[in-house]
């Protein structure tokens, strides 16, 4: 197991509930708390009493278990009989799995999009890029607070690489596993911020992508979330 490097945050101010759409109270509960623990502001091993939550998130017990066993189920809280509910621990086996996964299906998809995209996926790739390296570069330069704008803009920018892939399940279950690795991408950042050269790495990506050298893309976007783990947990990734 991991060391917890993201803290308890006793006191953070939890993210505000939102029904719009219909969604229920579980629904907007679970939106919340799955935002708030992969951004840490529900730390790692953190108890999550039903008390609090009411007073934090202005829900009834009800709606909060049930998006508490929703939660559970998607392996970011943890269960554990009659102590209740925790946020799950970042685990450095469940890291290098999930980083299996979602290199073998981003990869899939990159080979895909790379073989039937057009001049508007260029286009767009294009603009993913800069946009990237901007976010890249303040990301470096302007501490903790650029990570949530940093975080948006590296998923808008892999996405925008698969964007043509052309299969709609690829794109759903790849989101999945994205929206999964960002606790431990957020814990990486925080341990090593600036070991790596991300708006290179994110360059190197781009241009093999616009060249349409698919196995260099392939290459280059494996080794880029391979360094995600190794920066975490201090093992290669296999």
């Amino acid at each position: 197991m991991l060391q917890d490097h993201a803290p308890s945050v006793s006191d953070a101010r939890a993210t505000s509930l939102s029904r719009e759409g219909g969604g229920t109270l579980t629904d907007a509960a679970y939106d919340a708390l799955r935002v708030d623990i992969i951004r840490g502001l529900r730390g790692p091993g953190e108890r999550l009493r039903i008390e609090r939550l009411k007073a934090l998130y202005g829900v009834g017990p009800t709606p909060l278990r049930e998006a508490l066993q929703r939660l559970s189920a998607d392996g970011l809280v943890a269960a554990s009989g009659n102590r209740g509910f925790s946020v799950a621990s970042l685990d450095a086996a469940e890291f290098i799995d999930l980083n299996i996964a979602r290199t073998a299906l981003e990869t899939q998809a990159l080979r895909l999009s790379i073989t039937n995209g057009d001049d508007l996926w260029e286009a767009g790739v294009v603009s993913a890029a800069y946009r990237m390296a901007k976010a890249d570069t303040t990301l470096m330069s302007d501490g903790g607070a650029s990570i949530d704008a940093w975080e948006g803009m590296n998923e808008m920018f892999h996405l925008a690489m698969v964007a043509a892939c052309g299969s709609d399940w690829l794109l759903r279950v790849r989101k999945r596993l994205h929206d999964q690795c960002e606790r431990y991408r957020r814990a990486a950042l925080d341990r090593r911020r600036g070991a790596r050269d991300l708006r290179a790495e994110h360059a190197a990506i781009a241009d093999a992508v616009l060249a349409r050298d698919v196995e260099r893309a392939l290459d280059l976007t494996k080794s880029h979330f391979d360094a995600t783990v190794e920066t975490l947990s201090g093992r290669a990734a296999r």
